[in-house]
Parts: structure tokens; sequence; C-alpha cells
């Protein structure tokens, strides 16, 4: 290659010489005509080679059934490698065309070599990112932080390139300059601090699958309540309910505490966990009179029946004194509304019937006796879901007054008039 170049470059200077020319005017037209004939050979090889490697490579593509080199021909930035050689070619060439000029020969060839590397950088970069991007397209990579792997990746290829570099520039080895950076790394650590628990954070949320790309989060430290839209090396970003968007550190996936809903999502149900106050003066024992008109709602009647034979006979073999109304066994109000709603989960169409569905009572409380419904709806969509919840809630209310039960709340001022 070298003794090729010599002979491309080298008669110029001799001719010039002679035709009579002085050495410094010979040696100045010989250095601009074979600067002018390494610009002209280095687009050339540009164009030959971006002609070639373009062709061929599509040649290739074309023959192939997979889908990856279609990608890549889709989205790769072929400029980059077809510099390359060009490239190459002018670094092998400065030499030749400076041999007598020491101080350019230094600067240029520091200057191309420099190019070189960081064209390399570029072309690296590219493949990555095509990686990237391909990886986005499988479905069962399309939830990964991918973006947090190649940012990584490319980090630690600028920090090899630019040492490298520095090497290169400063006539350095690259072991001493390692030591040097070694010497200073707590710096570094100072500098790079949310990058590198970001990187930390998002190895470990990919490795336990704590976050995924689409996964609804809600973390009430950010505000957060949304998507998760992106997953980089330092932030997440998601889109709340609200159309907002947040962006929140990595780390704090790890650091903090969040709730994440695709296992509902993931679940054959969303579930519905609400409950009402009922006045506790309002409970009371139920009479054979009242019970007779309680038969009439058609959910509890048969339960009704069999719970009346089961405590009059439990009453009878015990000689229960029933003239008081708390001796024995007895049904209440609350216990039969309790009933009810029970029977009314179980006959409501947008329940799943498959899981847990009950209506219990809770601790009692300064405001009232709560009666909370435990249940989940089959349809997890947002609006369907609070559609669902509203209209049981609804037809419960509506039911309290039957059982002669009152809900609590605090009194209003025309609720006081009255």
């Amino acid at each position: 290659m070298h003794n090729l170049l010599e002979k491309i470059f080298g008669w110029c200077y001799p001719l010039f010489r002679k035709l009579g020319f002085e050495y410094t005017i010979a040696s100045y037209l010989s250095l601009l005509i074979n600067i002018a004939i390494m610009c002209v050979l280095a687009y050339v090889i540009f164009i030959v080679f971006r002609f070639v490697l373009d062709k061929s490579v599509r040649s290739i593509v074309k023959r192939t059934k997979n889908t990856f080199d279609d990608f890549i021909i889709e989205k790769i930035r072929g400029q980059y490698l077809f510099y390359l050689f060009p490239l190459l070619f002018v670094y092998k060439s400065v030499p030749i065309l400076l041999e007598k000029y020491d101080y350019w020969e230094f600067f240029f060839g520091k200057t191309v070599g420099i190019f070189i590397i960081v064209l390399i950088i570029m072309i690296i970069r590219t493949a990555f990112n095509i990686l990237r991007y391909y990886l986005k397209l499988i479905p069962r990579y399309s939830d990964k932080p991918i973006d947090s792997f190649i940012q990584v990746i490319n980090i630690v290829l600028w920090l090899f390139g630019i040492t490298i570099i520095i090497s290169r520039l400063f006539d350095i080895n690259e072991k001493d300059l390692l030591t040097i950076l070694g010497a200073i790394s707590a710096l570094i650590i100072l500098i790079f601090r949310d990058t590198i628990l970001g990187f930390v954070a998002s190895v470990q949320v990919a490795i336990n699958d704590m976050v995924r790309i689409g996964d609804w989060v809600t973390m009430e430290k950010f505000g957060v309540d949304g998507d998760v839209i992106e997953i980089n090396l330092a932030t997440v970003k998601v889109r709340n309910f609200d159309n907002t968007t947040t962006t929140i550190p990595t780390y704090s996936l790890i650091s903090d505490s969040f709730q994440n809903w695709r296992g509902m999502i993931d679940s054959d149900g969303r579930r519905i966990k609400r409950h009402i106050l009922i006045k506790a003066s309002s409970i009371r024992f139920l009479n054979e009179s009242e019970l007779v008109d309680f038969k009439k709602i058609q959910l509890i009647s048969a339960y009704i029946d069999t719970r009346k034979t089961e405590i009059d006979k439990y009453n009878t073999n015990n000689n229960i004194d029933k003239s008081i109304a708390i001796n024995g066994r007895n049904m209440t109000n609350l216990g039969l509304f309790r009933k009810y709603i029970t029977q009314y989960l179980h006959n409501y169409p947008g329940l799943n019937k498959d899981l847990i569905m009950v209506c219990r009572q809770l601790q009692s409380t300064s405001y009232g006796v709560p009666l909370e419904v435990y249940a989940f709806s089959k349809d997890k969509k947002f609006e369907n879901y609070e559609y669902i919840m509203a209209d049981i809630f609804d037809h419960i209310i509506a039911s309290v007054p039957f059982f002669d039960l009152e809900i609590s709340e605090i009194p209003t001022e025309k609720g006081i008039q009255k």
C-alpha cells in the first residue's frame, strides 16, 4: 500500500524540478496537485464503495427470507460506513504528502485519525440502534427497557473511544491512561452518579420484571397515575390519565414504593372494594310480621324460609323464652340486608362469579357500621368498571330504606332544621 501511494504522489515533484522550478516552488506546487489528486481519489473511492456496497447488500437482502436484513436496509444510515474507506485512504496518504512538513503531518495525521475513530464509533452506534429498533418490533421484547441497555452500551463505547482519542492525541499508552482514569474514578462516579444509579435500576427492573412499557403504575410521591410509555437509562416517562406526562428517575422504582396494576390487568377481573356506613341505631331484631313482609323480596325469600326454620328449631330445642327478642337466635335487618346484597351480587351480570364475591361487615367506627362489597368486575376498562361499581352501589343505597336501615352521614343544615 505504501509503495503504491508513493508511485501515485511521487511523480509530481521530480517533474517540476526537471521543468526548472525552484525547490520551494516545486515543493508547494507538487503538494497542491497531490492534495487535489488525493481528494479526487478519495471521492472516487467513496462513490465506488457506496455503489458496490449498496448494490451488493441489497442483492443479498432480496435473496434471504430473514426480515432483519430488510430492516437494516430500511433504517441504516450508510454514509457513516461509506466514509470509512475514503478516510483510511486519506490517513495513509497524509504521511507521504506531508513528509517534508513535520508539523502539518502531525496535525493532519492526528486529525484524520480522530475522525476515523469517531466514525467507527458512529458505525457501531448505528448498528446497536438498528438492533434496538428491530427488537422493539418483536412482541416479547416490546415491553422491555431496550433503550436503557443500548444507552449503557453507547456510554461505554464513547468512553472507550475517548480513551483511544486521548491516547493517540497525546501519545499516551492506553494502560497508563486507564491508570490515570482509575485515580480520578471517584470524580467520574460523582459526575455520572445518576447514570450509574439509572443503569443499576434498569438492570434490576429488567431482571425482576418490575415494570414494563405499557404498565399502569401509581406513585403518589411523584403524582404518577398512568401508563409507562418509555423506560430510559436515567428516567421513566409516564403518561397520566389526565394526559399530562411525568418523568421520574429510574432508580426511584427500586428506592421508593410504587403500585403496578399489571396483575389486575392480566387477571380475570378488576376488584371492587367499597363500603357504605350504616347508622348503628337503625340496626334491630326482626319480628314474625316483618319477616312475612320481607319474604316479598324475591332474592331472599327462600333464604328467609330456610333461616327461619333453622332458628325456630334451635330455639325450640333449647327452650328459649321468645317473649323477649334478645333471647336465643334471631334475624336482624342488617343481617338480612347483607344476605340481600350477596344475592344481588351473585345475580349481577357484570361480575366475575369465579372470583371472590362477598358483602362483609367491617369494624364499627364512630361514624357507623361499614358494610363493604368485595367483588371483581369482568370488564377491566376504566369507564366500564366505574359504571358497574356505581350501578351496584346505586341499587344498594336505594335498597337501604326497604330494610328499615339508615345510612350514616353528617347532618346538613337542612337536615337539622327538619
